[in-house]
C-alpha cells in the first residue's frame, strides 16, 4: 500500500474521533447528554413554526436526559451509568436537544456553570444553530471553560440553500459559513452535522456537500442518512408520497460515503458516519437493523479494498484561482 497523506498520527483510513479523544485527553471520554427545554427559532415563531420537517428529538435523547432534572441531576445520572465498568473515564457535557444558546446570556452562563463544575466533567460541547451564535455569547463561552474543552456545534444539515428553505430550517448557508468563521476567529472548535439523502438532492449534490464543507476551518463532522420518524411532517409528507423519497439502500450509502470522504479535507475529524434511531420510531430505511460499529467495520474495510483514503480527491475538487 502506497503511504497514506496522514497528519494525525494513526493508520485508520479516515480522520476519526476516537483516536483524536485518546490523543486530546490520554483516555476514554464520554459525552453526558443535559437537556434544559430549549426551543428554536423556527418552533416558536420567531422564525418560523413546526421545526425542522425530520425533527424529532425524542430519538436522540437518552431516558437519564429530561428538562425537569437539574443539570448535576442528569450528569450524575449519566455518569453513574459508566463509572463502575470504567472508573478512569472522563466526560464532557454536551447541551444536544434543540437550540443551546437561545435564551439570555446569563441563563445560558450558569447553566454552562453548572455543568462544568462537576468533578469528572472535562469539557463542555454546545449544540446550536448557526444563526443563534453570536460574539457575546463566544466570549462568555471562552470565559466559563478556560482550561476546559469546549465546542460547538452546528446543524448544518445541507449546504443549498434551496434545501434549507423546503426543510423549514429558516436560516441560511450563508450563516453557517459565517458562525463557523466567527467562531474560528475566536479559537474555539467548531462541529458541524450534515443529512445525506434530503428531498431534493441528488448525488452530485451530497458532494458538492464535501466540497464546500471542507474549504471551512471546521473540526468535526457528523453525518447522517436521512431517516423517516414517525410524527414529523417529513413522515407525513413520506407517507403521502414514497416515490418523491428515493431512501438509500446501505450499499448505495456505502458507496457515497466512500466518495464523500475522498473528497473531504483530511483535516476534519469524521465523528459519525449514520445516525441511530429508536427501531420503533423509525419507518424507513431499516437496513436489517445493522448496528453503528458494524456499519463502520464496512466502511474501514471498502476503503481498505479500493485503496483509497479521505481527501485522496481533495486537489481535483479545489475552487480555481
Amino acid at each position: 500500500m502506497e503511504p497514506l497523506p496522514y497528519t494525525w498520527g494513526h493508520s485508520r483510513r479516515y480522520n476519526d474521533f476516537p483516536t483524536y479523544v485518546k490523543s486530546h485527553f490520554g483516555g476514554r471520554v464520554q459525552k453526558i447528554s443535559v437537556n434544559v427545554g430549549f426551543t428554536c427559532p423556527n418552533r416558536d415563531g420567531t422564525k418560523g413554526k413546526g421545526g425542522c420537517i425530520y425533527c424529532d428529538n425524542e430519538t436522540f435523547k437518552p431516558g437519564y436526559c429530561e428538562p425537569e432534572k437539574s443539570i448535576p441531576l442528569q450528569l450524575e445520572n449519566g455518569i453513574r451509568f459508566f463509572e463502575d465498568k470504567y472508573p478512569e473515564m472522563k466526560y464532557m457535557a454536551y447541551f444536544q436537544s434543540y437550540t443551546n444558546t437561545y435564551a439570555p446570556i446569563n441563563d445560558l452562563k450558569q447553566m454552562y456553570e453548572e455543568a462544568l463544575s462537576h468533578r469528572k466533567v472535562v469539557g463542555l460541547i454546545i449544540g446550536t444553530r448557526p444563526d443563534c451564535i453570536n460574539e457575546e455569547i463566544l466570549d462568555m463561552l471562552l470565559e466559563v471553560a478556560k482550561e476546559k474543552y469546549l465546542s460547538v456545534e452546528f446543524g448544518l444539515e445541507s449546504t443549498l440553500d434551496r434545501t434549507l428553505l423546503a426543510i423549514n430550517r429558516c436560516h441560511s448557508w450563508a450563516d453557517s459559513v459565517n458562525a463557523i468563521e466567527l467562531c474560528n476567529k475566536k479559537g474555539i472548535k467548531t462541529g458541524g452535522h450534515l443529512i445525506l439523502g434530503l428531498p431534493g438532492e441528488n448525488r452530485d449534490d451530497f458532494l458538492h456537500h464535501a466540497k464546500e464543507i471542507s474549504k471551512l476551518p471546521l473540526h468535526t463532522l457528523k453525518l447522517h442518512q436521512l431517516q423517516i420518524i414517525k410524527n414529523t411532517q417529513l413522515a407525513k409528507q413520506y407517507l403521502e408520497n414514497t416515490n418523491a423519497f428515493p431512501l438509500f439502500t446501505f450499499e448505495e450509502y456505502l458507496d457515497l460515503i466512500i466518495n464523500f470522504l475522498e473528497i473531504l479535507n483530511p483535516k476534519i475529524i469524521v465523528e459519525r458516519f449514520v445516525s441511530t434511531s429508536p427501531i420503533d420510531k423509525l419507518i424507513a430505511p431499516k437496513w436489517n437493523k445493522m448496528k453503528n460499529f458494524e456499519i463502520v467495520a464496512k466502511i474501514e474495510k471498502t476503503l481498505k479494498e479500493k485503496n483509497t483514503w479521505q481527501g485522496r480527491q481533495l486537489e481535483r475538487y479545489k475552487p480555481n484561482k
